[in-house]
């Protein structure tokens, strides 16, 4: 749920959001501040004197994106979600402690019943052990200790995709230790 919707939240909350994932633009950086006027010129301006390089080109295409039917988006959250239903059952399958997230385009799975105790040493390995990236959540996290067994996967992903990664995952399950 946006933290917007919530009680009182509407007039200060900033909801920052990029054509990235939404329209597979991910290295154009194109995005945008929604909010009350007063945050969003202050966001503005801070902008301003930080990016020296702009992404104007690409501008008007994320528009033209934004400005399609209103089917477009509701058919990428179905299919948005049939993506992240299929990634948590094969963690799951795989081992993985998983809840099911409400918003955005990752998982955020606990290894450490497959035995993992260090998130950061599994993920440095499992490319070479899967074939598979995950990014340990201590990346995020002000507490590293408080994430230590979490690993973040993403399901923006084609569906063949998530069910490959899932069968590698679900081959680590018996010798996974760190």
């Amino acid at each position: 749920m946006p933290v917007a919707t919530l009680p009182g939240m509407r007039e200060r909350t900033l909801t920052i959001s990029s054509g990235g994932k939404t329209f597979s633009t991910t290295g154009w950086k194109v995005g945008w501040v929604t909010g009350p006027a007063e945050a969003v010129a202050a966001v503005r301006a801070v902008k301003q004197f930080l990016t020296f390089v702009g992404s104007g080109p690409f501008q008007p295409a994320i528009a033209t994106g934004l400005r399609l039917p209103d089917e477009v988006f509701r058919d990428l959250a179905r299919s948005l979600e049939t993506r992240r239903d299929r990634l948590v059952a094969g963690l799951r399958a795989a081992g993985f402690d998983v809840p099911v997230p409400e918003g955005g385009y990752f998982v955020v799975a606990d290894a450490g019943p497959l035995g993992v105790d260090d998130a950061v040493s599994f993920c440095l390995e499992l490319p070479d052990r899967a074939g598979v990236v995950g990014v340990p959540a201590s990346a995020f996290h002000d507490d590293p200790d408080a994430a230590r067994t979490l690993v973040r996967f993403a399901f923006c992903k084609q569906e063949a995709v998530i069910d490959e990664a899932c069968r590698r995952l679900a081959r680590l399950r018996p010798q996974a230790r760190h």
